[in-house]
């Protein structure tokens, strides 16, 4: 079964460095606004930094929470594509800042001007690996739907890849989100990750229905979630942001 699942998701999603580089770019946009200053970000209330075009989380030496860390495996990947990493993040390692306050502090250093100049040189490689997050996304979610959804995901997932903004969609909420895999990703049980969203939709046309009907769900699988979330989290005041970003997914 896993194998058929490997060789479906190729079929399903295939996309050029072109495109990668046009979907990193939009993703850029949503997560700093296009800026080299958004590269390197930490914000107010999260215990972890947010890097890159994917705003790609670090977490300090000790501390753990939740949401899957992403940045090592970023540093990782650029690595392998033999293109220079400043030594000191390698091999991957805890971000050096301890603290929201430490790393505001920080913000005209050496070190973090090494970062920025490092992140805004990558771009093109943190969109190939958004991309290929996404490329390895349905495997990993029809193992966790029940097996009576797979057939549905499935289908909902190519629906949406079969179009340049559908693309779009798909590498953005992945990387926004998650993949809703895992059971730490999840408040009263309820997860917010990309397999939810494709568990709610029942469409059948592809194109810019599909996309449509992507985002609808998004939007009610992230109004959802804030119902959800613990108060003291103050969910609420991110929520505007998200939906102006979903609503992005149906505006070619």
């Amino acid at each position: 079964m896993a194998s058929l699942i490997l060789v479906t998701t190729s079929q399903a999603i295939t996309i050029s460095d072109t495109d990668a580089l046009r979907i990193g770019k939009k993703i850029w946009q949503n997560e700093c606004n296009g800026t080299i200053s958004g590269l390197t970000s930490w914000n107010p209330g999260e215990d972890f930094a947010s890097l890159g075009i994917g705003h790609f989380i670090w977490y300090p030496q000790g501390k753990r929470g939740p949401f899957e860390e992403s940045f090592p495996k970023l540093v990782t990947f650029i690595s392998d594509h033999q293109v220079n990493v400043p030594n000191w993040l390698l091999p991957p390692r805890s971000c050096p800042w301890s603290s929201r306050a430490e790393f505001e502090r920080a913000q005209n250093s050496p070190q973090m001007i090494d970062l920025r100049n490092f992140l805004a040189g990558t771009v093109d490689l943190q969109a190939q690996f958004l991309v290929e997050r996404l490329e390895h996304a349905l495997p990993r979610m029809l193992v966790e739907t029940a097996p009576e959804n797979r057939e549905n995901v499935q289908q909902q997932f190519e629906r949406v890849a079969s179009s340049a903004q559908g693309s779009y969609a798909l590498v953005d909420y992945v990387n926004f989100k998650g993949e809703g895999v895992l059971h730490t990703e999840r408040y009263r049980g309820q997860g917010w990750g990309l397999l939810q969203v494709l568990e709610q939709m029942r469409g059948t046309t592809a194109g810019n229905a599909a996309v449509k009907e992507f985002a609808e769900a998004a939007r009610v699988t992230l109004i959802r979630r804030v119902k959800n979330s613990p108060p003291q989290r103050g969910e609420s005041r991110w929520l505007p942001g998200w939906l102006k970003r979903v609503n992005t997914y149906a505006t070619p």
